[in-house]
């Protein structure tokens, strides 16, 4: 749809000014291996054990409190660089590829940034911290302004870069967490480049977006000491986590709250979009844990590198122009929806490419509260994870994972109502409710065939996947 000629002269007169006062801003925070539970206030009102009681979030839960929490939101994969793939380009894994290595090169098709510069030309954007590993894309050819580069785990700090001095590091054959850097995780260096992204914005008059990419917290473990101290203060965690990855947390939460202190300060909070999610769920234990304790994505089933809720259920909270402050939303959505829901607050008209599976979650932020609102085919949300052989369909309440036997025919599947109690262990409902779950595996098949994802491998091909993998 083609402006008004006299709004055409308009903005042509007014450049940016014109543009910075009728576009919203947007702020994508995103944690690395941050479960759905590990926050210090629940996600869902209604499971009060989603919540820890040692962890301190009180900035993370503060866009909750000001916004909407998503009670089922979701990663689009459950490892880190499948997920950051789907976030750019607005597709689920199993088109844009479930594993690190893809054949999907992100910039030969619409990303995010370069969509928010369809909608506006005058939207700047910028990246800031993880990229990913085996993108296929730098985030310049991605369309984003400015960004750290081609970063990944190892800038935010492993065992083969804190350890140079010992042959093969590892996480095991090394100290199972650090306190001797100025910046751990590179958390501090991160704001400060997203809070100096929003200053120069602001000075130019110019809308922007900006995704800050947190390095935790995700291993290696690191810490400042007087954070640590607090914790062991504390005793012992209430999950099988520690004290030093707790500390992690709290000093990640922090920089989320210079950045949303950054917002009031520049005057610009109310008409800027925040969300807070993380690129899949938390790990099943990490360097110096205690297995004795509950497990860390408690009440979950499950863990990173899984398609069950512990490997893809997420923190989900927005907060932002016309949403209501401390608000529940239980309709199943994942970050593969945030380009097209960037693209429609941003007043894009064009019609996205097909191939964006993402949906606009505007009516959900304006107070829509059922899934017929949205423009989601099949109500559907898509996972699938190759080398564990794996894929899933989540339909309203019901979530249906499927095994593959490796030659492209269902080893086994398990049905899961989900809607008011997420937990999966020991609740399969396939042979009590056939028919759904014939219609959805139909559903996720067809899916699948669609859109060319990688054949998935069997479970043989699967033992050892997943849980020794170094890079996600």
């Amino acid at each position: 749809m083609k402006l008004p000629l006299f709004l055409v002269v308009l903005g042509a007169l007014l450049g940016p000014a014109f543009a910075a006062e009728r576009r919203p801003n947007f702020v994508l925070i995103l944690s690395d291996d941050h479960g759905w539970s590990q926050v210090s206030r629940t996600m869902d009102p209604r499971m009060p054990e989603a919540q820890s009681s040692y962890l301190q979030t009180p900035n993370i839960d503060r866009i909750g409190r000001e916004g909407m929490r998503f009670t089922s939101g979701y990663s689009p994969a459950p490892l880190c660089t499948p997920t950051r793939r789907s976030i750019l380009n607005g597709t689920s894994a199993a088109r844009s590829g479930g594993e690190f290595p893809s054949s999907w090169v992100p910039h030969d098709h619409l990303t995010l940034p370069k969509a928010l510069k369809q909608a506006d030309a005058t939207y700047r954007t910028a990246h800031y911290g993880k990229w990913g590993e085996q993108m296929g894309s730098t985030p310049a050819q991605a369309g984003y302004d400015a960004s750290d580069g081609l970063t990944g785990n190892n800038t935010g700090g492993m065992p083969a870069t804190l350890n140079q001095d010992v042959a093969g590091a590892s996480h095991a054959n090394t100290p199972a967490f650090y306190t001797n850097q100025e910046d751990p995780k590179l958390t501090g260096h991160v704001t400060n480049r997203g809070l100096e992204f929003m200053r120069e914005s602001v000075r130019l008059n110019r809308p922007f977006y900006l995704q800050v990419s947190y390095y935790a917290v995700h291993l290696s473990i690191a810490c400042r000491e007087e954070t640590l101290k607090r914790y062991q203060a504390k005793g012992a965690p209430d999950r099988e986590y520690t004290e030093a990855w707790a500390a992690m947390l709290e000093e990640m939460d922090a920089g989320v709250g210079r950045l949303l202190g950054g917002l009031k300060a520049l005057g610009i909070e109310d008409n800027t979009y925040v969300v807070f999610t993380a690129d899949n769920g938390g790990r099943g234990s990490m360097p110096g844990s205690d297995a004795r304790r509950l497990p860390g994505n408690h009440p979950l089933t499950g863990e990173k590198h899984m398609l069950l809720e512990g490997g893809i259920r997420v923190p989900f909270l927005v907060r932002g122009p016309s949403v209501p402050a401390d608000a529940v939303c239980h309709v199943p959505v994942a970050s593969y929806d945030l380009l097209a829901t960037f693209y429609d607050l941003a007043s894009g008209t064009a019609r996205l490419p097909a191939e964006v599976d993402g949906v606009s979650l505007k009516p959900l932020f304006k107070g829509a509260r059922e899934a017929t609102a949205l423009a989601r085919p099949d109500r559907s949300l898509f996972f699938h994870r190759p080398t564990r052989g794996e894929s899933a369909i989540r339909q309203s309440d019901y979530k249906l994972l499927v095994k593959w036997d490796g030659n492209g025919g269902v080893a086994s599947r398990a049905l899961y109502q989900l809607g008011t109690d997420p937990r999966e262990e020991g609740r399969d409902l396939a042979q009590q409710q056939a028919e759904r779950a014939d219609r959805m595996e139909a559903a996720l098949l067809s899916y699948l065939k669609a859109v060319q994802a990688e054949p998935a491998r069997g479970p043989a091909a699967a033992k050892g996947k997943g849980k020794g993998k170094k890079k996600g």
